[in-house]
């Protein structure tokens, strides 16, 4: 298990962006309005992490989210105790119930295959009401490269610093790796913690094709400018927001 998701897992609330997460859920809940083929009212979030974008996710939706580890549901309950949470991995859960809509804003890089990127697909599309809207935040291959971030915070005095490298695999593996450093400093203490996280990256193609196999009729958008201010290194850091739209369903209202 990643440390960062686990023993780690408290550092999220030093780290996260609130104005970032903010902008994001606007694009999110603006294209989900748009595109859904039926009033979106509840939604299911597959790779919740620890809640940060559902704290703004609740006040446009009813939430109910998914994740793998259990740290991060300790939190994510703790932020948004009105959420409904469940352990699962989204490559197999399944909670018997549709939605209006599914997202993954943040997790589906986990997906290391395109094995599991199919599996994690159908669990969204089984969890789908006709009309129903998917939306995933992608990293086309085409659009990604190597690059550094850093990321900085202060608070109840302890000091954190987090050095993230990201490196492109050759075509053939389909993959990136993710390498964390952690600097944290509390009572005069310095303690350093290395984790590294092996992580899906697919062509447009790719992502095109997995939409098409759960028949969802396709719609796509670039998020741009969420991550570039955390960027060691002049540089972009493209990310695509695709949403795949069931068949049947209604018209939206509004």
């Amino acid at each position: 298990m990643w440390k960062a998701y686990d023993e780690l897992a408290w550092t999220e609330a030093w780290l996260e962006d609130p104005a970032g997460v903010e902008e994001e859920v606007a694009s999110y809940h603006r294209l989900l309005k748009e595109h859904a083929g039926r009033p979106v009212r509840e939604v299911l979030h597959l790779g919740c992490g620890a809640g940060a974008h559902d704290r703004a996710l609740k006040r446009h939706f009813r939430m109910t989210g998914v994740d793998l580890n259990a740290a991060m549901l300790t939190l994510a309950r703790r932020t948004n105790p009105e959420v409904e949470y469940h352990q699962g991995d989204m490559r197999s859960v399944r909670l018997g119930r549709r939605f209006d809509a599914v997202v993954i804003p943040d997790s589906i890089d986990y997906m290391a295959s395109r094995e599991e990127l199919t599996l994690a697909f159908e669990t969204a599309r089984h969890h789908l009401h006709p009309g129903g809207a998917l939306l995933v935040v992608a990293k086309p291959r085409e659009l990604f490269h190597d690059n550094n971030f850093a990321y900085v915070s202060e608070r109840d005095g302890i000091h954190i610093t987090v050095l993230e490298n990201n490196y492109v695999l050759p075509p053939g593996d389909e993959q990136y790796e993710a390498t964390l450093v952690y600097l944290i400093r509390q009572g005069g203490e310095l303690d350093v913690q290395v984790d590294h996280h092996r992580l899906g990256l697919f062509s447009q193609a790719t992502w095109e094709q997995a939409f098409r196999d759960q028949r969802l009729d396709l719609h796509q958008q670039d998020l741009e400018g969420i991550y570039e201010p955390f960027m060691i290194a002049e540089g972009e850091y493209p990310m695509r927001m695709f949403i795949g739209v069931a068949p049947g369903g209604q018209a939206p209202a509004g």
